[in-house]
């Protein structure tokens, strides 16, 4: 039987998995993490947008619109990262590596991380893509660009957060997703 030009897609992973079933994996997994992105158009919506009453209103604004809208604050703030290095090529092939590495070990990933037979907890992980990270950076003397790119795209997002009303946003299905750790509420 012959199956020229098809993808092998497993249902489980297996020890013996091949790079063309982590790579399909890790492609769902994209479309599935990019699903939680909202419309760009809700994103933008300049009738949406008012003042808030109190310090108060805008924390909860803050809380609901980062749960809601939280794939695309964090395009935004990577696209200013992006941006920012633009024009040294060194850093952002770091940027990307970096972003790659985050990507398959972390946020992509389906299975525990065995290395030598021994599973690595969720936190170590963490602890060690985020010190390579950070001594990455540090080693293309960026650091300085990219801190701050990274601090303009927080105050743009905690800017849009909290005057974007949360009126018409709707968030009860997301609160019940299991793994949110930016569940907006009281």
């Amino acid at each position: 039987m012959t199956t020229y030009g098809t993808i092998p897609t497993s249902t489980a992973p297996s020890s013996s998995s091949s790079p063309l079933d982590y790579i399909s994996r890790a492609k769902e997994q994209g479309r599935s993490a990019l699903a939680l992105r909202r419309p760009w158009r809700q994103l933008g919506d300049v009738r949406a947008l008012s003042l808030p009453r109190s310090l108060g209103d805008s924390y909860t604004r803050i809380r609901t619109n980062a749960a809601y809208f939280a794939m695309n604050y964090a395009i935004v703030v990577l696209l200013v990262v992006f941006f920012s290095l633009l024009f040294k090529p060194v850093s952002l092939i770091v940027f990307i590596v970096c972003t790659v590495v985050w990507c398959f070990l972390y946020f992509l990933r389906d299975v525990p991380l065995v290395i030598f037979g021994r599973e690595i907890s969720d936190l170590v992980v963490l602890i060690c893509l985020s010190i390579f990270t950070l001594v990455a950076l540090l080693l293309t003397k960026a650091t300085a660009n990219i801190l701050i790119s990274l601090m303009i795209g927080l105050v743009l997002v905690l800017i849009h957060a909290a005057i974007r009303r949360t009126e018409d946003l709707v968030l009860e299905e997301e609160a019940e997703g299991p793994g949110r750790w930016y569940a907006a509420g009281p």
